[in-house]
């Protein structure tokens, strides 16, 4: 009996792209963990910039964002095959660019866990600068592997800058 060889990349490929966004969508859970309980009380009573969005726009924005993240991981990812047939360096260069990822996945997560869980603006503002950088220095890695996956978190960083503002200005509010 022969088997499809291509049939069975899909499959893997597939599978890879639904871990890849599972993953990031968990990094979002685990935040909303901290994140939900505060909404209604603390956070509640923090004086807001003008600008600070409805809190319903929250979750549907992280929702897409984390998507998109796990489909740029994927772009990189899938590469990691093809990069190890052609050389090492190239395997090399793949799984330091993920590295990188999931390091500004867990950075994403710990923003919330200071922000909502421990309710400290300035500390989450300072934390927020390094998750900025790190999402940067994704997108650089991730731009040398796949130009789509560096575009995919382009959205992302453009909301976590937004987010930056918001959170220094409500730190400066109260």
């Amino acid at each position: 009996m022969q088997i499809n060889t291509s049939t069975s990349s899909v499959r893997v490929n597939t599978l890879k792209l639904i871990i890849a966004i599972v993953v990031s969508e968990l990094a979002g859970i685990v935040g909303s963990v901290f994140t939900t309980p505060s909404i209604a009380g603390w956070y509640a009573t923090l004086v807001k910039p003008a600008i600070n969005p409805p809190a319903w726009v929250f979750g549907p924005v992280w929702t897409t964002l984390f998507a998109l993240m796990g489909i740029s991981a994927w772009l990189v990812w899938r590469n990691a095959e093809i990069a190890s047939l052609q050389a090492p360096r190239n395997d090399r260069k793949i799984k330091i660019a993920l590295g990188i990822f999931f390091g500004q996945l867990v950075l994403n997560t710990l923003w919330s866990i200071i922000f909502f869980g421990l309710h400290s603006p300035g500390g989450a503002f300072i934390e927020i600068v390094f998750l900025w950088l790190a999402i940067l220095a994704t997108i650089i890695v991730f731009y040398k592997i796949s130009r789509l996956a560096a575009w995919l978190l382009v959205p992302y960083i453009l909301w976590v800058s937004f987010a930056g503002y918001l959170n220094y200005a409500i730190w400066a509010l109260n």
